[in-house]
């Protein structure tokens, strides 16, 4: 990411000015961290909705009332540990692997019984998969478990309830590592606080952690191919998160490869 890039001037301005310059386009293209081109194709497959276990009754052949997981799927004790205790809804982000760029996304909300399940969705990740050590360039995803408080995009508010920036910052064109369109990546976006300042838009620059650790690590628009950090879906799908994510329900995103997850 270019060094030259500067902070917005208001962070929260709802609307900026249409008249866009060549170097805006530069600005979210590098911004973000998320873009990129010849890539191998990897596409995720076709969204289902994941039903909640069922518990049989134990005097009756028929089920009973289908109960929540008391913990969430797939995630170990390391990773739980790291979930903040007052969070009550979780963006799951489950890698096909390591070096893999094609994931799933479950949004879980927490009940007294249990963390319940929403629908599961198709994801992108970056293109060469995940680590535990994310640097600026290694188009690697971070692992890990991060908090999610701001949100925002190119196009109108869809009902966010985070604070939610519109900007033509994220003006976004040219092709990805697949060679598709890029344009509409940021049309709705939620950062993911991986080296971002809590409270400000995701066009902020501060990093908290150095330059050299990255960031512009978004949940956003998936463009039909791998990322270069981020983690895309499909603009239904980010139109009905940013409806859902609530910051009173202090959400989180716990996103990695399936082996690292559940350690």
């Amino acid at each position: 990411m270019a060094s030259s890039i500067r902070r917005p001037a208001s962070p929260r301005q709802r609307l900026r000015t249409p008249l866009i310059a060549a170097g805006a386009l530069v600005l979210s293209v590098t911004l973000a961290g998320c873009t990129g081109a010849d890539a191998e194709r990897s596409v995720g497959a076709p969204g289902t909705t994941q039903a909640r276990p069922g518990r049989p009754a134990p005097d009756s052949a028929e089920s009973a009332e289908p109960v929540p997981p008391a913990r969430l799927p797939g995630v170990g004790p390391t990773t739980l540990a790291g979930i903040p205790g007052n969070a009550r809804q979780v963006v799951l982000v489950t890698g096909r692997g390591e070096d893999s760029p094609v994931s799933q996304v479950v949004l879980y909300r927490r009940t007294s019984a249990g963390w319940e399940p929403g629908a599961t969705w198709p994801a992108h990740n970056a293109l060469k998969g995940w680590t535990d050590d994310h640097h600026a360039g290694d188009l690697r995803s971070p692992v890990g478990v991060f908090t999610l408080t701001d949100a925002g995009g190119l196009r109108p508010d869809p009902g966010a309830k985070l604070p939610y920036d519109r900007s033509v910052g994220f003006t976004i064109a040219g092709t990805g590592f697949e060679g598709e369109s890029l344009a509409g990546s940021f049309d709705y976006v939620v950062a993911i606080n991986y080296n971002h300042e809590p409270g400000t838009s995701p066009l902020d620059w501060t990093r908290p952690l150095g330059a050299g650790k990255g960031g512009g690590i978004w949940l956003h628009v998936d463009h039909g191919g791998p990322t270069h950090g981020c983690v895309s879906l499909a603009q239904e799908h980010m139109k009905e998160l940013l409806r859902t994510l609530d910051p009173a329900q202090h959400p989180a995103i716990v996103m990695g490869d399936a082996k690292s997850l559940a350690r």
